[in-house]
C-alpha cells in the first residue's frame, strides 16, 4: 500500500462529540487558513538529497513543490545532510544541522505570538536559522556506477525538537528508500492534518498507520530533571507511540566519556564562549552539541551553535579566520582537517569512539592547547579555562555507581539533568531577584501620569547583594562566583536574558497600567477637561489598546473589553464633528 489514509488512525468518537470538541480548540478553524498551514507549523519543507556523479550531492526532490528555498539554502541543505567522507557511515545514520536563512527571508508562521508567549524560551522557534533533521542510508548497490545506494532524507523546520523528527524519520524514511515519492506525498498530507503545537497540550498525529503522541512543553511547566509523564488515552486505536520528550537527548550517552569536566563544560557554555567539538561521526557530533546547549537550560544559550559543520558551509571563512578572536560560537565536526584550522580557538573537545575501563566509560583528560597539532591528536578537551567553581564529586561518584549497578540510562540522564538545571538555577535565581527589586512599586502606577521606569541594571549593586542573597543559599559548590557573574556579564548569554526579563516587565507594567486605567473614574476625570485633552486620552488610549492586541500582553480577563466601552463612552460625549473624526481615526 503505498498511499497511507491518516483516517485509518483516527480518534475513535462520535460525529457530534468530534464536532463539538473541535470547536472548542486552539486550533479551530486552523485547516480552512492557508494552503499548507497545518504542515508549516510543524515543519518548513521536506528535501530528498542524493549522491550525483557529475554535479555531487544534489537536491533531488523539495515537498511542497511551492516552497521556496534560495539558491544558498539548497546548497547548504546538501552539503549538511551527507556525512563527510572521513566517518565511513555505512547503513543507516541520524544527525541534525542548523543554518543560517537568507537574509529579507520572511517566517512562513502565522501565529508566532501566540506560540513564543506560551512556549519555554528555550524551545522558541528560530526566526533566523533552520533546524535540520537528517536520516541518511548509503548501502551497497550493484545497479549504482559508484556501488553504492546514497541518500538522505531532510526535514527541514523552525522547531528544535530534535527527538520528535528523529523519531517521526525512524517510521518515514525506511518505508520511503523502498517505495519513494508517492509515499512522501502522502507523509506530508498527513502532518497537514495535524494540530498545531501548542504549549502545554498533548497531542496524537498519525503518521503512516503509526500515532506518536507527545506533550509539548510549556512556560508554565514546573522545572524538572526527568520528561512529562503522559497519560495514555483509552481510545486510541492503535496503541501510540509515546514519546516521553519533544527535545531532550539521552545527556548521560553524549557526557559519559567527560562526566568529571561537568562543571568546565557547563560554564563554557554558561558564558557563550567559542568552542569546537571534533568527533567520529555528524551524530555524535550533532547529539554532543545539542546536548551541551541543554546544558545550561532553563536559561537559553543565546550564542550560534551548529551541530554538524562542513568546509563547505558559507559561515566557513567567517568561522575560521584569524584577524579577530573567534566568534561566540559552538561548532560540530568530523572532518580532521578542523583540527590544523581551529588550533587559535580556545576550547576544543576532541572526541574519539567510546573506550571502556573495566565497567567505567574511560574518561578524557583536560589538555594543553599548544598539544593540539596533529590529526592524529588523542581525544581530550584541550583548553586553558580555569574554572570558577569545584567540582561537584559527590554528583560524579552517583553516576559512576550507577554505571557499575547497571542503572538505566534514563535515569542517569535523569539525575545529570536534575544537577545541570539545579546549578543554572542557583545562578540565575539571584539575577532574577535582584532584577525584580529594580520594578516599580504597583502603587506608583496611576492612571493620570505616564508609568514609572524600571530602574537601571547596575553590575556592582548585583554584586553587592551575593553576600545575603547569593546562589549559596541554593548550591553547595564552592569557589568564585562573583568572578563567574562578572564573566557572565560580558557574554551574550546575559545580554539575551537580561533583553528578554525586561522586555516581559516592561509588558507586565503596561498591563498594570491598563487595569488601573480600567479601575479609573475616566467619565469623572473628562467633565472639567477641554475637547483637546479629551481627545488626546481618546487617541492614547486606542494606541494602548493596539498595542495590548499587537503585543498579545497577558491582560487580566475583561480588562480590554472595559476600556474600549470607556473609549466609546467618552467619544459618545463629545460635539458630533468631534465624533466624525474620532470614527475615521
Amino acid at each position: 500500500m503505498d498511499l497511507y489514509d491518516s483516517s485509518q488512525c483516527r480518534v475513535v468518537q462520535s460525529k457530534e462529540a468530534a464536532e463539538d470538541t473541535e470547536s472548542r480548540l486552539p486550533w479551530a478553524g486552523f485547516s480552512s487558513r492557508l494552503p499548507w498551514a497545518g504542515f508549516s507549523s510543524w515543519l518548513e519543507c521536506v528535501c530528498v538529497v542524493t549522491f550525483d556523479l557529475e554535479l555531487g550531492q544534489a537536491i533531488e526532490l523539495v515537498y511542497p513543490r511551492d516552497v521556496k528555498l534560495t539558491e544558498k539554502e539548497k546548497t547548504s541543505i546538501c552539503y549538511l545532510s551527507f556525512p563527510d567522507s572521513y566517518s565511513g557511515c555505512l547503513g543507516d545514520t541520524q544527525f541534525s544541522f542548523r543554518l543560517r536563512q537568507s537574509v529579507g527571508r520572511k517566517t512562513s508562521w502565522f501565529g508566532e505570538d501566540a506560540y513564543s508567549r506560551d512556549a519555554p524560551v528555550t524551545l522558541q522557534r528560530e526566526l533566523a536559522h533552520f533546524c535540520g533533521y537528517v536520516y541518511f542510508r548509503q548501502v551497497k548497490d550493484a545497479s549504482v556506477k559508484r556501488g553504492y545506494f546514497q541518500k538522505s532524507l531532510v526535514l527541514v523546520s523552525r522547531l528544535p525538537y530534535v527527538n520528535l523528527f528523529q523519531s517521526l524519520l525512524q517510521i518515514i524514511a525506511p518505508e520511503y528508500f523502498e517505495k519513494l515519492e508517492p509515499c512522501l506525498e502522502a507523509v506530508c498530507n498527513e502532518i497537514d492534518q495535524w494540530p498545531p503545537p501548542v504549549p502545554g497540550l498533548t497531542l496524537s498525529l498519525p503518521v503512516m498507520g503509526v500515532i506518536m503522541q507527545i506533550r509539548i512543553p510549556s512556560r508554565n511547566d514546573k522545572p524538572s530533571g526527568s520528561p512529562v509523564k503522559q497519560t495514555q488515552r483509552e481510545n486510541l486505536i492503535p496503541a501510540p507511540l509515546t514519546l516521553p520528550t519533544v527535545h531532550e537527548l539521552d545527556l548521560f550517552k553524549c557526557f559519559q566519556s567527560f562526566l568529571i569536566h561537568l562543571q568546565m563544560l557547563w560554564e563554557l557554555m554558561l558564558l557563550g564562549e567559542p568552542v569546537v567539538v571534533m568527533a567520529p561521526s555528524p551524530t555524535v557530533s550533532s547529539e554532543t552539541v545539542l546536548s551541551l546547549v541543554s546544558s545550561v537550560a532553563p536559561l537559553r544559550y543565546c550564542c550560534d551553535h551548529r551541530p554538524y559543520f562542513t568546509i563547505h558551509d558559507p559561515e566557513f571563512k567567517e568561522y575560521t579566520t584569524r584577524t579577530q578572536a573567534p566568534p561566540n560560537v559552538i561548532l560540530g565536526v568530523t572532518n580532521p582537517f578542523f583540527i590544523k584550522t581551529f588550533q587559535s580557538w580556545p576550547h576544543i573537545i576532541r572526541l574519539g569512539e567510546l573506550k571502556m575501563s573495566g565497567d567505567l566509560p574511560k574518561q578524557v583528560k583536560v589538555k594543553k592547547l599548544a598539544k593540539l597539532k596533529t590529526l592524529d591528536t588523542k581525544p581530550g578537551i584541550y583548553t586553558s579555562h580555569k574554572t570558577f567553581l569545584q567540582k561537584d564529586k559527590s554528583l560524579i561518584k552517583k553516576l559512576l555507581k550507577g554505571i557499575q549497578r547497571k542503572r538505566p540510562a534514563e535515569v542517569q540522564s535523569a539525575i545529570l539533568r536534575r544537577h545541570l538545571l539545579e546549578l543554572t538555577q542557583s545562578f540565575i535565581i539571584p539575577l532574577e531577584r535582584y532584577l525584580a527589586s529594580l520594578m516599580p512599586l504597583q502603587r506608583s502606577v496611576t492612571p493620570w501620569k505616564t508609568p514609572p521606569q524600571i530602574r537601571p541594571f547596575s553590575q556592582e549593586d548585583f554584586i553587592g547583594t551575593l553576600e545575603h542573597a547569593g546562589p549559596q543559599l541554593t548550591s553547595v559548590l564552592k569557589g568564585d562566583w562573583i568572578g563567574l557573574y562578572r564573566r557572565f556579564f560580558r557574554s551574550p548569554n546575559f545580554d539575551g536574558w537580561y533583553r528578554l526579563r525586561h522586555k516581559e516587565m516592561s509588558q507586565k507594567l503596561e498591563c498594570l497600567y491598563l487595569e488601573v486605567i480600567c479601575d479609573a473614574d475616566l467619565l469623572a476625570w473628562t467633565k472639567d477637561k477641554s475637547e483637546v485633552e479629551i481627545v488626546d486620552l481618546v487617541l492614547k488610549l486606542r494606541e494602548k489598546l493596539m498595542k495590548a492586541d499587537r503585543q498579545q500582553l497577558p491582560v487580566k480577563e475583561g480588562v480590554l473589553d472595559k476600556l474600549e466601552g470607556y473609549i466609546q463612552t467618552i467619544v459618545l460625549s463629545l460635539p458630533e464633528d468631534l465624533q466624525a473624526v474620532l470614527h475615521r481615526h
